[in-house]
């Protein structure tokens, strides 16, 4: 187990590492999409610190669970961030609403409609993100960790789609160590893990396995077979998330002379 000397140690790297991407960038500073859990939580602490003028909660409620909004709130207080938020609900159920009655009458079965909303929430959020960044001339910096890095626990052009990820090699267990660190509340660094995209949607549910078991595989442990065929199966499933968009390779029809 790490002592909190080397917590601190590791800590102070990923905030330097911040402040390199940045200046190799030319931005001006940093923000994270807060969202009350842990793993943003501690990506706003590891921003405040690198930038202490120049960071960026930003909140963004879709169709969110009420307490979404306040433990971000939490999360921004903790770390004396500034917060911007933006309201995506209406955005949102306008293009669900067109999405669903353009397919009306195409003789398509739309099956996968529930994903389909869950997905447009994160593309909502990259997309607000993004028009934030680009006003100040700031980085965007995602919240994946290892697990879900490993796993493609995130959505394509969603949560995936950000500048730097400085927590994507920590596991779920270490995630929470660096919050208490951080002088995070119990409530954020206990807080069940969710994405948000619909009612009742918890992280370990849609995977089918819990952070335990993905961090024990991953730091080498021994895990029920079924449980390492899972991790297997969603790793090479999602693949096509962690690399950029293939492209076909043809010869020039013409040469310049």
């Amino acid at each position: 187990m790490w002592t909190d000397e080397e917590i601190q140690s590791r800590i102070q790297r990923a905030v330097e590492w911040l402040r390199e991407q940045a200046l190799l960038a030319g931005a001006q500073g940093l923000l994270v999409g807060v969202s009350g859990g842990v793993d943003s939580a501690v990506v706003a602490g590891l921003c405040k610190r690198a930038f202490p003028e120049h960071s960026l909660a930003v909140i963004m409620p879709a169709q969110s669970n009420p307490r979404d909004r306040e433990d971000a709130l939490l999360v921004a207080k903790t770390h004396g961030l500034r917060t911007a938020e933006v309201e995506l609900d209406e955005a949102h159920r306008l293009i669900m609403t067109q999405v669903e009655a353009s397919l009306t009458g195409t003789g398509l079965e739309a099956r996968g409609l529930r994903i389909s909303q869950g997905n447009l929430k994160a593309r909502l959020r990259m997309s607000t993100l993004y028009a934030v960044a680009n006003a100040l001339n700031y980085l965007v910096v995602g919240t994946d960790n290892a697990p879900e890095s490993y796993t493609g626990y995130f959505t394509k052009y969603g949560d995936g789609g950000v500048d730097i990820l400085p927590i994507s090699s920590l596991t779920k267990s270490e995630v929470r160590v660096w919050a208490r660190a951080l002088g995070l509340p119990d409530e954020i660094c206990a807080r069940t893990p969710t994405a948000g995209l619909w009612a009742g949607q918890t992280d370990e549910k849609e995977m089918g396995l819990t952070y335990d078991e993905l961090d024990r595989y991953l730091l080498g442990g021994e895990v029920k077979a079924e449980v390492r065929e899972r991790i297997e199966a969603l790793h090479r499933a999602s693949e096509h998330k962690r690399r950029l968009p293939p492209g076909l390779e043809l010869p020039r029809l013409e040469r310049l002379v």
